[in-house]
């Protein structure tokens, strides 16, 4: 596919009303509405633009304020996100998990003038967080929203919204975006944070055409392009999401569909039949979890296929090849691998993994199974994607491919990853301190910490801040254990800890249904009292560790561990919105305990 104008776009508003333009009758949203599928042509979500666009403009909105939206994933949000901008103004995207606290901080530190809000559940604890605020003045509602809840701030209705002279309403959009460059700000987004007050990044209309550019390059080039589809289930407020799930299906003229949740992904997916999906590491971890369970209680010969799939991912995973290898593939290609592809909707071209690190082992998982797995990496601050692995440049799954078209990476002498180039953000919104800290001179300190294969891709080896250094000097970097232990059936999630100390130890968060599986087969009844208390169970647990510590050196090895009390989720603070675990409020919580193990 021609991708000569996304490279030449000036704005992310005037790329869509291209492609608007160019098939506007082309299916662009569609989401499940009253238990069937319905879609919004390009050129309606253009209208709807439009006319949200000239609402803003006729509240007294000015260019450059910034605008909150705050909703699930739906086709309104990526037409709100496209109406703000057209309007000159700068989405301000939320979680929709965000606490009336973490709605004052945005609010307060955006200085929002507007807030675009799904419904009256997610208006709950954003309209007490408005006025404490003060200065948001105005709000549209996608669903119905009662008024007498407003407060001192004005409610318009989505549908109120888009009625109105749609022709005007584009004429003047055009004069704005025509005066649009590729420096001014399309977004700040909050990054959710493992530690401290979410920080605002500000990324330009560049940093995500960049994006787009790129990541569409390697998508055309390594798989063709025809009628494409993206399923839609990571946060959009998640600036992978954002790029990847919004604007380059925009730019290659893609549809996106949306999930329904979790629960509902295995029957989405064989609905929608996407051709790509980028997902967060912890959703590709229980799929995985979820398909060997389903084959292994068939037994038999599905279960003896299983094993030879994942034996064969290994070796790929650790350079090794066998000459059984290809006749293991072609038995593997005519039996178990057309089953998993049809779980997957049948029509998937490549899945895509970013947000956090991916374990080789997971990756290495679908790539047996016929799957082709792209490993991306970035940050919110370079909008985001820096590397990706892709099939011409040689995967490797313990890496994140070679760095995108058009961006530098190189290694500082602490082994640090910094990243220049036009992807990178202008800075931290309001925080010129944290800006200079990151962003000292031309080159992004990424605070990760790695090195180049002899391939010139990126191998990732830990956050630089959370690299445990024992009472020995030895450094050890957390999220490898944590991604082994989580690895066994027995372990959901997992945090490791060591620093200054002589051995590492373990926090654990047993897995759900085998903890209940567990306590079935040991009749263990509500009057049994807490399982974590029972020597039986502490030793089923240990045996799990002990596995892990069998693919440990002498100094990662978990030598003693304690069970957590719940699992660490975001409505208890313990992990962020993108599934990786707040380590200072996780220690805070349980610092006794892990101390006791010493």
């Amino acid at each position: 596919m021609e991708l000569q104008d996304v490279e030449d776009a000036q704005s992310l508003v005037g790329l869509f009303l291209r492609r608007a333009d160019e098939r506007p009758d082309r299916p662009f949203l569609t989401a499940k509405t009253g238990g069937k599928w319905a879609s919004i042509s390009y050129g309606e979500a253009a209208r709807q633009a439009c006319l949200l666009a000239q609402k803003l403009v006729d509240l007294g909105l000015n260019p450059g304020d910034r605008v909150i939206l705050v909703s699930e994933n739906r086709p309104e949000w990526v037409i709100a996100d496209l109406a703000i901008m057209a309007a000159g103004c700068i989405t301000t995207p939320a979680y929709t998990t965000n606490t009336e606290g973490d709605h004052c901080h945005i609010l307060d530190d955006s200085g929002a003038r507007a807030v675009f809000v799904s419904n009256e559940r997610l208006a709950k604890p954003l309209f007490p967080a408005m006025l404490r605020a003060g200065h948001a003045e105005h709000v549209i509602a996608m669903d119905t929203i009662p008024s007498a809840q407003s407060g001192s701030f004005d409610i318009c209705q989505w549908k109120d919204a888009i009625a109105g002279d749609s022709i005007a309403a584009r004429a003047a959009v055009d004069r704005r975006a025509a005066a649009v460059t590729r420096d001014d700000l399309a977004c700040i987004i909050y990054t959710s944070g493992t530690s401290g007050s979410p920080r605002g990044v500000m990324l330009h209309h560049g940093a995500i055409l960049h994006n787009c550019l790129a990541a569409g390059e390697i998508l055309a080039g390594e798989f063709g392009w025809g009628e494409e589809r993206f399923l839609s289930f990571l946060p959009m407020s998640h600036a992978l999401e954002h790029t990847a799930g919004v604007y380059l299906p925009v730019g290659l003229g893609a549809d996106i569909w949306f999930a329904e949740g979790l629960d509902k992904l295995s029957t989405n997916l064989a609905e929608a039949q996407p051709t790509f999906m980028i997902v967060v590491p912890r959703l590709f971890e229980l799929l995985r979890d979820k398909i060997i369970k389903a084959v292994e209680k068939k037994g038999g010969a599905a279960g003896f296929l299983l094993g030879k799939a994942i034996a064969l991912g290994e070796r790929q995973i650790a350079g090794r090849r066998s000459l059984g290898d290809l006749p293991t593939g072609w038995m593997l290609n005519l039996t178990l691998r057309p089953k998993i592809r049809k779980q997957f909707g049948g029509r998937i071209k490549a899945l895509v993994s970013g947000g956090a690190p991916l374990n080789p082992e997971v990756g290495g998982f679908f790539q047996a199974m016929g799957l082709v797995m792209l490993q991306g990496y970035g940050q919110t601050e370079t909008a985001p994607v820096v590397a990706c692995n892709y099939p011409s440049a040689g995967i490797r799954l313990n890496t994140v491919g070679p760095p995108l078209r058009g961006v530098e990476v190189k290694i500082a002498e602490d082994g640090e990853i910094l990243v220049r180039g036009e992807c990178v953000m202008k800075g931290y919104w309001n925080n010129p301190e944290a800006t200079r800290a990151v962003l000292p001179e031309d080159w992004l300190h990424t605070g990760d910490i790695g090195h180049f294969d002899e391939g010139g891709r990126i191998a990732i080896t830990d956050r630089k801040k959370d690299i445990i250094v024992n009472d020995k000097g030895d450094n050890i970097a957390p999220q490898k254990l944590e991604g082994m232990l989580t690895l066994q059936p027995e372990i959901a999630q997992a945090m490791v800890s060591g620093d200054k100390r002589p051995y590492m130890v373990a926090l654990i968060v047993p897995d759900a249904e085998w903890q209940k599986q567990w306590a079935r087969d040991h009749a263990c009844g509500a009057d049994s009292g807490p399982l974590s208390d029972l020597p039986e169970f502490q030793k089923a647990i240990k045996a799990a560790v002990d596995r892990t510590n069998q693919e440990l050196s002498v100094i990662e090895k978990i030598r003693k561990f304690t069970i957590a009390d719940e699992a660490f989720t975001v409505e208890n603070g313990r992990m962020t919105p993108t599934m990786k675990i707040r380590r200072p409020q996780i220690r805070a919580a349980y610092q006794d305990r892990i101390d006791a193990l010493y």
